[in-house]
């Protein structure tokens, strides 16, 4: 499959320019959630999602009665894009979606997703003692992909830590054995910023979650939805005909690769200038990856943190 360089000047040209004016993970993302929030709809008065969500900030954490439950799949992605920093795109494999409820007003204190673990980290690997049998490892391990407390419940109460450790609590490590029909026993998650901010949500959960060092990928981050379907219809247009098939999972980031790809192949041979600007795209770097195995108690430490 091959692209005419004239496409591929073009494409490359808007891949670049909606990467030059992004230096740290937190631009890529305040970039993306500013282009997922602008076509959200204005609710009508009194009847917003936010309602919804815990606003009773004179209760002490001793009096709440915390439930972990589960909502409608699209009330939930509503909810976080209200809330979230940045929501991720559908990832590939296991997936339990959970509410933190609490009760005594019925009003929701977080969001968690967990899902399949990366296929391949190093500080985890070094944990382990060396590369696991994916096979087994998959199977075994689950991860946090949206550990999100509601504001100013997150800031006032240390929701996100509360959130952190039900996800290492034994009721959703039961939940996910019970979806899944195996024996869960790690837990991992990345903080959202990496390690530039020089401190995370995750600081001072020992023993339950340990800081086990920085990942890195040379993973291009997904390009912004429309320069993304602009680029996808140049590439399409050119080679008349899909560039990857309408069944494939995780399409969009297959699509956006081979848009990559198609792109540097042809300005290698053409325009070698260029090329190297698509060389140097910026990548997925510096995401601290906090591993742990489950433990039971998470929830002690965070009232004590919270008196």
């Amino acid at each position: 499959m091959k692209i005419q360089t004239s496409t591929a000047t073009r494409t490359a040209n808007i891949i670049i320019d909606f990467f030059d004016n992004i230096n740290r993970i937190d631009d890529y993302f305040r970039l993306r959630k500013i282009e997922r929030v602008k076509n959200l709809p204005v609710p009508i008065p009194g009847f917003g999602l936010e309602d919804d969500m815990f606003q009773s900030y004179d209760m002490s954490p001793e009096d709440m009665d915390i439930e972990i439950t589960q909502i409608n799949n699209q009330i939930f992605n509503a909810m976080l894009e209200k809330v979230a920093s940045f929501s991720p795109d559908q990832a590939p494999g296991k997936e339990l979606k959970l509410v933190v409820k609490e009760k005594n007003t019925n009003t929701l204190l977080g969001f968690i997703k967990l899902g399949s673990p990366i296929i391949n980290s190093k500080p985890r690997n070094n944990y382990l003692g060396d590369t696991p049998n994916l096979k087994i490892f998959n199977k075994r391990a689950i991860m946090g992909f949206i550990i999100v407390p509601v504001q100013p419940f997150g800031y006032n109460y240390l929701g996100g830590k509360l959130l952190a450790l039900i996800c290492t609590s034994h009721e959703v490590k039961e939940m996910l054995n019970k979806k899944y029909n195996t024996e869960f026993c790690l837990f991992e998650t990345t903080s959202l910023y990496g390690n530039i901010k020089g401190m995370s949500m995750y600081d001072g959960l020992k023993p339950f979650l340990r800081f086990k060092g920085d990942t890195e990928s040379k993973f291009v981050p997904t390009l912004g939805e429309e320069v993304y379907f602009t680029c996808k219809k140049l590439i399409e247009d050119d080679i008349q005909d899909e560039i990857i098939h309408k069944g494939a999972s995780s399409r969009k980031l297959k699509i956006t690769t081979k848009i990559i790809s198609l792109v540097k192949s042809s300005l290698k041979e053409t325009d070698i200038n260029l090329y190297d600007k698509q060389r140097v795209l910026p990548h997925r770097k510096d995401f601290i990856c906090q591993i742990m195995v489950m433990k039971t108690q998470g929830m002690l430490y965070w009232v004590k943190r919270t008196n």
